[in-house]
């Protein structure tokens, strides 16, 4: 009789039976949340069942703990990436127009690059340590290494110097916002994943702060034309940046004096680190007087799994080794269900990474230009309305978790086709306005209805995919 049988403990065959049970048997269905462990892609395919087996075991216990004040500081704490990325995106948008008058570049639409250069490059380096080394260190420092870069922006004496910074502050907004629906994903229980949906509201409220800077600072501090325009006379865009970097400081700093992060349990699992990771859910039990019945035994019981070694030679071979990088791409096509998924997902991610930059990105010079054909081109007006228009953002990812949640509107795919096709219609609404309201009112929409999407879509990318999925899938739909 072997160790499995002689414990009495599942095997990894039965808790894979038990997984299948369960998900005809849960409140949800695998459109409404498909991340949990036995509900994921790896759910019905033999990648790891011993891996897959222990999985169960763990979101069982999470449900068991249920949700706690813990995730709701995850829920806030992760968030403030989602508000910093959109921020350090937009605020290169917000002042380019003015930062050019003063510095006369030869290459106008260079902060653009700078922007996104930056968050690949952003993506790529702390999504791949996150994997490999864990996600605690990512998640504290990242914020911090965009705040810095974020307030030396704003004393660039050149164009060139002031892209260097945008790309640089833009590397650690970029990385972070990798991390945040992973790390929170992997603590929420399966009943409440609606809310890594609502989670992108924080995104929304970046771009809110970002206008609101824009329309504080850049009225009453800018240069009119750049026939006279020094920096004595257009400090506004440096004050945008000024405060940015000291909210994205504060933010930085919550995060390692509100809680102090753990390694999440899923990964310390895939690890092969059991004890560790029953330690984590055993100690946020403890914490809230929670039940929690995991123990090593039990993990111990379903077998060995296929976990990396966690040595510092193996470790030094991950982080420099191609074959490392190749394994985990090869990973994505283990199985053809999950070659299908990979390819159809990361092409929704590649539509709304051209729809997304096209509009947001040179939305205050579609509101100025327009504006101006109704008689309003004061600056005061633009950035009033690029405000109003943000705050509208907010609420899209409001209405998606509530709609994920609802039967009524067949989970995550059927909330992403309908904020998909209602965006179009106002996609093609906006070429045809003729007054000054209707060019708020439908950017308005416009902003609320992409996030419908948008924010679904970053939820459901890491709900599909099992842990070992998470993060290497983040990085290269990043790329898009």
């Amino acid at each position: 009789m072997d160790v499995e049988q002689s414990a009495g403990m599942f095997s990894a065959a039965e808790a894979a039976e038990v997984g299948k049970k369960k998900q005809s048997d849960r409140f949800f269905d695998e459109d409404r949340s498909v991340g949990h462990g036995e509900n994921d892609l790896l759910g019905g395919e033999k990648v790891d069942a011993v891996l897959a087996a222990k999985m169960i075991l763990v979101n069982d216990a999470i449900d068991e703990i249920g949700f706690t004040p813990h995730h709701w500081k995850l829920f806030c704490l992760n968030g403030f990436g989602y508000a910093v990325d959109s921020l350090i995106l937009l605020i290169q948008s917000i002042i380019s127009v003015q930062a050019q008058k003063e510095f006369h570049p030869g290459y106008s639409t260079g902060l653009t690059i700078a922007v996104y250069v930056g968050m690949l490059v952003g993506a790529i380096f702390w999504g791949f340590s996150a994997d490999i080394i864990g996600r605690r260190f990512a998640f504290n420092v990242s914020l911090f290494v965009s705040s810095v870069f974020t307030v030396v922006a704003g004393a660039s004496p050149s164009w060139v110097t002031l892209g260097l910074f945008v790309c640089l502050s833009a590397f650690g907004a970029g990385g972070n916002l990798v991390l945040d629906t992973t790390v929170f994903l992997e603590y929420l229980p399966s009943r409440d994943q609606w809310l890594l949906t609502l989670m992108a509201a924080w995104w929304g409220l970046g771009q809110l702060i970002a206008g609101l800077f824009a329309w504080g600072f850049l009225p009453n501090f800018s240069c009119e034309d750049d026939t006279n325009c020094t920096r004595a006379n257009n400090q506004g865009w440096r004050y945008i940046w000024y405060t940015s970097g000291a909210f994205v400081f504060v933010l930085s700093v919550l995060r390692i004096t509100i809680i102090r992060l753990e390694e999440t349990p899923k990964f310390l699992l895939a690890e092969g680190k059991d004890a560790d990771a029953v330690r984590v859910l055993q100690n946020i039990a403890t914490k809230y007087k929670r039940p929690c019945s995991l123990t090593v035994e039990r993990l111990e019981a379903c077998g060995m799994s296929q976990t990396r070694s966690t040595t510092a030679t193996g470790l030094s071979q991950r982080l420099i080794s191609p074959k490392e990088v190749l394994h985990h791409l090869h990973g994505l096509y283990a199985t053809r269900k999950m070659g299908w998924s990979t390819t159809l997902v990361w092409f929704s991610w590649l539509l709304i990474g051209l729809a997304y930059p096209l509009y947001n990105v040179f939305l205050p010079s579609y509101l100025a230009t327009r504006g101006a054909k109704f008689g309003e081109s004061s600056q005061y007006i633009t950035w009033r309305n690029y405000a109003i228009n943000n705050t509208c953002s907010i609420f899209g990812p409001v209405l998606a978790g509530f709609m994920c949640r609802s039967r009524w509107f067949w989970g995550r795919r059927g909330t992403m086709i309908i904020g998909a096709l209602v965006t179009m219609v106002f996609f093609f609404c906006y070429t045809q306005v003729r007054t000054a309201s209707q060019n708020l009112g439908f950017t308005c929409a416009i902003s609320f209805c992409l996030n419908i999407y948008y924010g679904t879509l970053y939820a459901y990318t890491p709900e599909v995919w099992s842990l070992h999925f998470h993060l290497r899938l983040r990085i290269i739909f990043r790329l898009d």
